[in-house]
Protein backbone atom coordinates (compact mmCIF):
# COMPACT_ATOMS: atom_id res chain seq x y z
CA UNK A 1 0.00 0.00 0.00
CA UNK A 2 1.79 4.12 -1.09
CA UNK A 3 2.52 5.53 2.24
CA UNK A 4 0.21 7.92 1.30
CA UNK A 5 -2.44 6.05 1.63
CA UNK A 6 -1.16 4.24 4.57
CA UNK A 7 -0.93 7.65 6.54
CA UNK A 8 -4.55 8.30 5.96
CA UNK A 9 -5.59 5.45 7.19
CA UNK A 10 -3.68 5.29 9.86
CA UNK A 11 -4.72 8.93 11.01
CA UNK A 12 -8.54 7.69 10.13
CA UNK A 13 -7.98 4.86 13.03
CA UNK A 14 -6.14 7.39 15.69
CA UNK A 15 -8.83 10.04 15.11
CA UNK A 16 -11.64 7.59 16.14
CA UNK A 17 -9.96 6.64 19.49
CA UNK A 18 -10.94 6.96 22.30
CA UNK A 19 -8.54 7.71 24.59
CA UNK A 20 -9.49 8.68 28.15
CA UNK A 21 -8.74 12.03 29.11
CA UNK A 22 -7.12 11.56 31.91
CA UNK A 23 -4.59 9.24 30.02
CA UNK A 24 -2.03 12.17 29.21
CA UNK A 25 0.97 9.85 28.66
CA UNK A 26 -1.28 7.58 26.15
CA UNK A 27 -2.68 11.18 24.27
CA UNK A 28 1.15 12.23 23.94
CA UNK A 29 2.36 8.75 22.26
CA UNK A 30 -0.14 8.76 19.91
CA UNK A 31 1.23 12.22 18.90
CA UNK A 32 4.56 11.27 18.56
CA UNK A 33 3.69 8.11 16.43
CA UNK A 34 1.44 10.64 14.51
CA UNK A 35 4.44 12.67 13.89
CA UNK A 36 6.43 10.22 12.68
CA UNK A 37 4.19 8.82 10.10
CA UNK A 38 2.94 12.41 9.33
CA UNK A 39 6.81 13.36 8.65
CA UNK A 40 7.77 10.71 6.33
CA UNK A 41 4.66 10.84 4.76
CA UNK A 42 5.90 14.63 4.36
CA UNK A 43 8.43 14.14 1.49
CA UNK A 44 5.85 11.59 -0.57
CA UNK A 45 3.57 13.88 -1.16
CA UNK A 46 6.23 16.51 -1.96
CA UNK A 47 6.54 14.08 -4.65
CA UNK A 48 3.97 13.30 -6.28
CA UNK A 49 3.44 17.23 -5.59
CA UNK A 50 6.16 17.97 -7.73
CA UNK A 51 5.24 15.45 -10.59
CA UNK A 52 1.73 17.66 -10.63
CA UNK A 53 3.53 21.10 -10.86
CA UNK A 54 5.54 19.84 -13.54
CA UNK A 55 2.83 18.66 -15.44
CA UNK A 56 0.50 21.65 -15.20
CA UNK A 57 3.40 24.10 -15.31
CA UNK A 58 3.98 27.59 -13.66
CA UNK A 59 2.13 29.47 -11.86
CA UNK A 60 -0.34 26.70 -11.74
CA UNK A 61 1.47 24.16 -9.95
CA UNK A 62 2.44 26.20 -6.72
CA UNK A 63 -1.05 27.15 -7.03
CA UNK A 64 -1.75 23.08 -6.65
CA UNK A 65 0.01 22.30 -3.02
CA UNK A 66 -1.10 26.00 -1.80
CA UNK A 67 -5.06 25.55 -2.10
CA UNK A 68 -3.93 21.77 -0.37
CA UNK A 69 -1.80 23.25 2.23
CA UNK A 70 -4.12 26.12 2.92
CA UNK A 71 -7.61 23.81 2.95
CA UNK A 72 -5.51 21.64 5.83
CA UNK A 73 -4.71 24.49 7.63
CA UNK A 74 -8.54 25.49 7.64
CA UNK A 75 -10.03 22.56 8.74
CA UNK A 76 -7.40 22.16 11.61
CA UNK A 77 -8.59 25.58 12.93
CA UNK A 78 -11.68 25.08 12.46
CA UNK A 79 -11.90 21.53 14.54
CA UNK A 80 -10.04 22.71 17.16
CA UNK A 81 -12.37 26.08 17.66
CA UNK A 82 -15.34 23.85 17.75
CA UNK A 83 -13.96 20.91 19.91
CA UNK A 84 -13.87 21.89 24.36
CA UNK A 85 -13.70 25.09 24.98
CA UNK A 86 -13.72 28.01 23.00
CA UNK A 87 -10.38 29.46 21.99
CA UNK A 88 -11.00 33.30 20.27
CA UNK A 89 -7.03 33.57 19.62
CA UNK A 90 -6.14 30.05 17.98
CA UNK A 91 -7.00 31.68 14.39
CA UNK A 92 -5.37 34.67 14.95
CA UNK A 93 -1.57 32.66 16.65
CA UNK A 94 -2.12 30.28 13.66
CA UNK A 95 -2.32 33.12 11.07
CA UNK A 96 0.43 35.15 12.23
CA UNK A 97 2.51 32.13 12.44
CA UNK A 98 1.73 31.42 9.36
CA UNK A 99 2.86 34.94 7.53
CA UNK A 100 5.82 35.40 10.04
CA UNK A 101 7.20 31.61 9.19
CA UNK A 102 6.97 32.11 5.75
CA UNK A 103 7.71 35.66 5.16
CA UNK A 104 10.65 35.50 7.35
CA UNK A 105 11.96 31.82 8.09
CA UNK A 106 11.29 30.31 4.66
CA UNK A 107 11.85 32.98 2.50
CA UNK A 108 15.24 33.36 4.96
CA UNK A 109 16.48 30.16 4.30
CA UNK A 110 15.85 30.05 0.29
CA UNK A 111 17.70 33.06 -0.38
CA UNK A 112 20.63 32.18 2.40
CA UNK A 113 20.88 28.80 0.84
CA UNK A 114 20.47 29.66 -3.12
CA UNK A 115 22.75 33.38 -2.09
CA UNK A 116 25.71 30.94 -1.16
CA UNK A 117 25.31 28.22 -3.83
CA UNK A 118 24.94 31.15 -6.77
CA UNK A 119 26.23 33.94 -5.20
CA UNK A 120 23.03 35.95 -7.01
CA UNK A 121 19.54 34.77 -7.40
CA UNK A 122 17.37 36.51 -9.58
CA UNK A 123 13.51 37.35 -9.20
CA UNK A 124 10.47 38.73 -11.29
CA UNK A 125 9.83 42.03 -9.30
CA UNK A 126 6.46 42.51 -10.63
CA UNK A 127 5.21 39.56 -9.22
CA UNK A 128 6.79 39.67 -5.56
CA UNK A 129 5.75 43.22 -5.85
CA UNK A 130 1.87 41.66 -5.98
CA UNK A 131 2.31 39.21 -3.63
CA UNK A 132 3.78 41.76 -1.21
CA UNK A 133 0.66 44.62 -2.11
CA UNK A 134 -1.65 41.77 -1.44
CA UNK A 135 -0.39 40.45 1.41
CA UNK A 136 0.31 44.01 3.05
CA UNK A 137 -3.38 44.42 2.83
CA UNK A 138 -4.58 41.50 4.13
CA UNK A 139 -2.81 41.54 7.12
CA UNK A 140 -3.27 45.03 8.16
CA UNK A 141 -7.24 44.48 7.36
CA UNK A 142 -7.16 41.54 9.30
CA UNK A 143 -4.64 41.11 12.43
CA UNK A 144 -4.12 44.93 12.89
CA UNK A 145 -6.95 46.70 12.42
CA UNK A 146 -9.16 44.84 14.84
CA UNK A 147 -7.12 46.70 17.75
CA UNK A 148 -8.46 49.88 16.91
CA UNK A 149 -12.01 49.50 15.78
CA UNK A 150 -14.66 51.02 18.42
CA UNK A 151 -17.60 49.12 17.64
CA UNK A 152 -16.29 46.29 20.42
CA UNK A 153 -13.85 45.15 22.57
CA UNK A 154 -9.94 46.04 21.31
CA UNK A 155 -8.57 43.13 19.07
CA UNK A 156 -12.56 41.78 17.54
CA UNK A 157 -15.02 42.71 15.06
CA UNK A 158 -18.45 43.19 15.29
CA UNK A 159 -20.51 41.15 13.04
CA UNK A 160 -21.13 43.36 10.31
CA UNK A 161 -17.15 44.26 10.64
CA UNK A 162 -16.22 40.68 10.36
CA UNK A 163 -18.67 39.71 7.55
CA UNK A 164 -17.40 42.82 5.60
CA UNK A 165 -13.43 42.17 5.81
CA UNK A 166 -13.87 38.58 5.17
CA UNK A 167 -16.11 39.38 2.41
CA UNK A 168 -13.14 41.65 0.71
CA UNK A 169 -10.07 39.14 1.69
CA UNK A 170 -12.00 36.95 -0.42
CA UNK A 171 -12.16 39.50 -2.96
CA UNK A 172 -8.65 40.49 -3.44
CA UNK A 173 -7.34 37.30 -2.93
CA UNK A 174 -9.54 35.29 -6.04
CA UNK A 175 -8.22 38.79 -8.10
CA UNK A 176 -4.90 37.99 -7.15
CA UNK A 177 -5.23 34.66 -8.30
CA UNK A 178 -6.91 36.19 -11.49
CA UNK A 179 -3.65 38.45 -12.44
CA UNK A 180 -1.44 35.43 -11.10
CA UNK A 181 -3.21 32.70 -13.39
CA UNK A 182 -4.54 34.80 -16.80
CA UNK A 183 -4.50 38.38 -16.91
CA UNK A 184 -0.65 38.69 -15.96
CA UNK A 185 0.69 35.07 -15.48
CA UNK A 186 4.09 36.23 -16.92
CA UNK A 187 5.04 38.07 -14.14
CA UNK A 188 5.28 35.25 -11.50
CA UNK A 189 6.81 32.91 -14.63
CA UNK A 190 10.76 32.84 -14.14
CA UNK A 191 12.94 31.35 -17.22
CA UNK A 192 14.17 27.75 -16.07
CA UNK A 193 17.65 27.50 -15.10
CA UNK A 194 19.52 25.92 -17.90
CA UNK A 195 21.41 23.35 -16.19
CA UNK A 196 17.99 22.00 -14.42
CA UNK A 197 16.94 18.78 -16.17
CA UNK A 198 13.00 19.07 -17.38
CA UNK A 199 10.95 15.57 -16.69
CA UNK A 200 7.75 14.64 -18.81
CA UNK A 201 5.50 12.27 -17.51
CA UNK A 202 2.45 10.46 -18.91
CA UNK A 203 -1.52 11.23 -18.32
CA UNK A 204 -1.47 7.84 -15.92
CA UNK A 205 1.20 8.70 -13.79
CA UNK A 206 -0.12 12.20 -13.17
CA UNK A 207 -3.42 10.92 -12.09
CA UNK A 208 -1.96 8.77 -10.10
CA UNK A 209 0.33 11.57 -8.40
CA UNK A 210 -2.63 13.59 -8.11
CA UNK A 211 -4.55 10.75 -6.59
CA UNK A 212 -1.71 10.15 -3.99
CA UNK A 213 -1.38 13.46 -3.32
CA UNK A 214 -4.94 14.17 -2.34
CA UNK A 215 -4.57 10.81 -0.19
CA UNK A 216 -1.81 11.90 1.54
CA UNK A 217 -2.88 15.34 2.22
CA UNK A 218 -5.90 14.51 3.91
CA UNK A 219 -3.22 12.18 6.01
CA UNK A 220 -1.69 14.86 7.00
CA UNK A 221 -4.56 17.14 7.93
CA UNK A 222 -5.62 14.16 10.24
CA UNK A 223 -2.34 13.65 11.62
CA UNK A 224 -1.24 16.98 12.26
CA UNK A 225 -4.80 17.47 14.11
CA UNK A 226 -3.37 14.75 16.54
CA UNK A 227 -0.61 16.24 17.27
CA UNK A 228 -1.75 19.62 17.96
CA UNK A 229 -3.92 18.37 20.56
CA UNK A 230 -1.20 16.49 21.86
CA UNK A 231 0.90 19.06 22.35
CA UNK A 232 -1.98 21.23 23.29
CA UNK A 233 -3.21 18.80 26.37
CA UNK A 234 0.81 18.73 27.27
CA UNK A 235 0.80 22.40 27.52
CA UNK A 236 -2.20 22.57 30.02
CA UNK A 237 -0.95 19.58 31.63
CA UNK A 238 2.11 21.45 32.88
CA UNK A 239 0.51 24.99 33.19
CA UNK A 240 3.12 26.11 30.17
CA UNK A 241 2.47 30.07 29.48
CA UNK A 242 2.08 31.26 25.77
CA UNK A 243 0.10 27.95 25.25
CA UNK A 244 -2.40 29.59 22.24
CA UNK A 245 0.92 31.28 20.57
CA UNK A 246 2.77 27.89 20.77
CA UNK A 247 0.50 26.01 19.22
CA UNK A 248 -0.45 28.18 16.46
CA UNK A 249 2.97 28.26 15.39
CA UNK A 250 3.32 24.34 15.78
CA UNK A 251 -0.08 24.32 13.60
CA UNK A 252 1.50 26.28 11.23
CA UNK A 253 5.03 24.58 11.19
CA UNK A 254 3.36 21.26 10.57
CA UNK A 255 1.01 22.59 7.55
CA UNK A 256 3.76 24.30 5.77
CA UNK A 257 6.21 22.03 5.97
CA UNK A 258 5.35 20.55 2.49
CA UNK A 259 5.83 23.86 1.09
CA UNK A 260 8.91 25.03 2.92
CA UNK A 261 10.56 22.05 1.73
CA UNK A 262 9.33 22.86 -1.42
CA UNK A 263 10.69 25.91 -1.41
CA UNK A 264 13.84 25.18 -0.35
CA UNK A 265 14.22 22.72 -3.69
CA UNK A 266 13.00 25.20 -6.24
CA UNK A 267 15.76 27.59 -4.44
CA UNK A 268 18.84 24.90 -4.82
CA UNK A 269 17.94 24.53 -8.28
CA UNK A 270 18.02 28.44 -9.14
CA UNK A 271 14.58 28.29 -9.55
CA UNK A 272 14.11 31.50 -6.79
CA UNK A 273 10.70 32.64 -8.33
CA UNK A 274 9.21 29.26 -8.15
CA UNK A 275 10.15 29.49 -4.20
CA UNK A 276 9.02 33.13 -3.30
CA UNK A 277 5.65 31.75 -5.16
CA UNK A 278 5.22 28.54 -2.89
CA UNK A 279 6.10 30.60 0.16
CA UNK A 280 4.43 34.03 -0.31
CA UNK A 281 1.43 32.67 -1.98
CA UNK A 282 1.16 30.18 0.90
CA UNK A 283 1.14 33.49 2.98
CA UNK A 284 -1.51 35.31 1.41
CA UNK A 285 -4.18 32.23 0.83
CA UNK A 286 -3.57 31.73 4.74
CA UNK A 287 -5.51 35.06 5.05
CA UNK A 288 -7.46 35.14 2.02
CA UNK A 289 -8.89 31.88 2.45
CA UNK A 290 -8.77 31.10 6.35
CA UNK A 291 -10.30 34.13 7.91
CA UNK A 292 -13.11 34.27 5.94
CA UNK A 293 -13.32 30.09 6.89
CA UNK A 294 -13.09 30.48 10.61
CA UNK A 295 -14.71 33.90 10.67
CA UNK A 296 -18.33 32.24 9.42
CA UNK A 297 -17.69 29.09 11.55
CA UNK A 298 -17.50 32.11 14.25
CA UNK A 299 -20.92 33.67 12.97
CA UNK A 300 -22.66 30.50 12.48
CA UNK A 301 -21.51 28.78 15.97
CA UNK A 302 -21.67 32.28 17.91
CA UNK A 303 -18.26 31.07 19.63
CA UNK A 304 -16.25 34.75 20.13
CA UNK A 305 -13.04 35.30 17.75
CA UNK A 306 -9.89 37.77 18.51
CA UNK A 307 -8.03 38.74 15.60
CA UNK A 308 -5.77 42.01 16.54
CA UNK A 309 -2.30 41.22 17.48
CA UNK A 310 -0.84 42.49 20.80
CA UNK A 311 1.46 45.49 20.31
CA UNK A 312 4.84 43.14 20.35
CA UNK A 313 3.26 40.89 17.71
CA UNK A 314 2.52 43.71 15.09
CA UNK A 315 5.75 45.41 15.34
CA UNK A 316 7.11 42.06 14.22
CA UNK A 317 4.74 41.35 11.68
CA UNK A 318 5.41 45.21 10.55
CA UNK A 319 8.92 44.93 10.66
CA UNK A 320 8.70 41.40 8.50
CA UNK A 321 6.62 42.97 5.76
CA UNK A 322 9.18 46.25 5.70
CA UNK A 323 12.05 43.69 5.33
CA UNK A 324 10.43 41.77 2.38
CA UNK A 325 9.41 45.37 0.56
CA UNK A 326 13.19 46.19 0.66
CA UNK A 327 14.79 42.76 -0.39
CA UNK A 328 12.30 42.96 -3.37
CA UNK A 329 12.88 45.79 -4.26
CA UNK A 330 15.80 45.41 -6.92
CA UNK A 331 16.23 42.10 -9.27
CA UNK A 332 18.48 40.45 -7.67
CA UNK A 333 18.81 38.55 -3.92
CA UNK A 334 22.31 37.41 -2.21
CA UNK A 335 22.50 35.38 1.43
CA UNK A 336 23.23 38.51 2.94
CA UNK A 337 19.54 39.31 1.79
CA UNK A 338 18.36 36.03 3.34
CA UNK A 339 19.84 36.32 6.76
CA UNK A 340 18.36 39.40 7.30
CA UNK A 341 15.17 37.29 7.13
CA UNK A 342 16.22 34.57 9.32
CA UNK A 343 17.40 36.90 12.18
CA UNK A 344 13.74 38.11 12.45
CA UNK A 345 12.39 34.88 11.87
CA UNK A 346 14.69 33.57 15.19
CA UNK A 347 13.54 36.69 16.98
CA UNK A 348 9.78 35.56 16.59
CA UNK A 349 10.60 31.68 17.75
CA UNK A 350 12.62 33.74 20.78
CA UNK A 351 9.51 35.64 21.49
CA UNK A 352 7.34 32.97 21.62
CA UNK A 353 9.13 30.86 24.57
CA UNK A 354 9.97 34.77 26.41
CA UNK A 355 7.91 37.09 25.73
Amino acid sequence: MPLAALAMAFAVRASGLSVDEGALNARILVGALSSAIMFTTIFVVLDHAEAVARRVGEPYGTLVLTFAVTAIEVSIIVSMMLHGANNPTLARESVFSTVMITSTGVVGICLTLGGWRYRKQAIVRQGTSAYLSVLIALTVMTLILPTYTQATDPGTFSAAQLGFVSVLSVLLYASFVFAQTVRHREDFVQEQAHDVPTRTASHDSISVSALLLLCGLVGIVLLAEQVAASVEDALAAYQVTQADSIVGAMIAALVLMPEAISAIRASFRNELQRSLNVAMGSACATIGLTIPAVAAASLLTGRGLTLGLPASDAVLLVLALFICSVSFSTERTTFLTGMVHVVVFFTYVFLIFVP
